[in-house]
Order: structure tokens, then C-alpha cells, then sequence
């Protein structure tokens, strides 16, 4: 290697085309944050519910346990006794599943009508 003399002048370096001298770095590359990266999946949409419905189901059990006093159900001359959270859990499951099947037969209706679109 050669020693260049305290008293040497640096010379600028020749024009390249493009406008960069040889002897300047590229600029370094943007870091990004690999879990800004990160898109959201299926599964971890999955984990995110799975955590939801269980945080649901603890607060329902609690409800379920605070309120266990007995009460007389009558629906269509039956007659029965339950605990009021266990009867209200019941009323709450019927009126979902009713939803369900409502929006489930809206959704074949949908797509009868998607299929004869497609097919004309």
C-alpha cells in the first residue's frame, strides 16, 4: 500500500455518467421492521377469535354462577325449572341459532342467483 504525503492535495474524482463519482457509496438500503412486514393470516385471525370466544365463555360462566336462583320456565303449556343464567343461556343460544339459519338461507338464496347470472 502507498502512502500518499501529508501535503497531497485529493483530486475530485472523474465524472462517471449518471451524475455519481466512482468513489461514493451507494446509499444503504432503507431497514425495515420485520413485523411491519408481517401481514395478518388466517391462522392468527383464528388465534385472535379463539381468544375472544374464551374471554365470552368466562364471562358467561360467571354470569351462569351469579345467577343460579331457580325460576319456572313455561313455553307452549311445558313447564320446567331451571337456574336463571342456565334459562337466559338458553334463550340466548335459540335466538342465535334462528339467526343463523335466517342468514344461512340468505346466503344459498344468494347464491341461486349469482349461479343463474353466471350461467345466462
Amino acid at each position: 500500500m502507498t502512502s500518499q504525503p501529508s501535503d497531497a492535495r485529493h483530486e475530485p474524482a472523474a465524472a462517471v455518467p449518471g451524475g455519481e463519482s466512482p468513489e461514493t457509496p451507494a446509499p444503504p438500503a432503507p431497514r425495515t421492521d420485520p413485523h411491519s412486514v408481517t401481514k395478518a393470516t388466517r391462522i392468527s385471525g383464528t388465534w385472535i377469535a379463539v381468544i375472544v370466544a374464551t374471554i365470552v365463555l368466562v364471562f358467561l360462566l360467571i354470569f351462569i354462577l351469579q345467577n343460579l336462583g331457580t325460576v319456572t320456565v313455561t313455553f307452549l303449556g311445558l313447564s320446567m325449572e331451571l337456574p336463571l343464567g342456565v334459562a337466559l343461556l338458553f334463550a340466548a343460544v335459540i335466538g342465535a341459532v334462528l339467526v343463523i339459519l335466517i342468514g344461512a338461507a340468505r346466503i344459498l338464496q344468494l347464491r341461486r342467483r349469482v349461479r343463474r347470472a353466471s350461467t345466462e
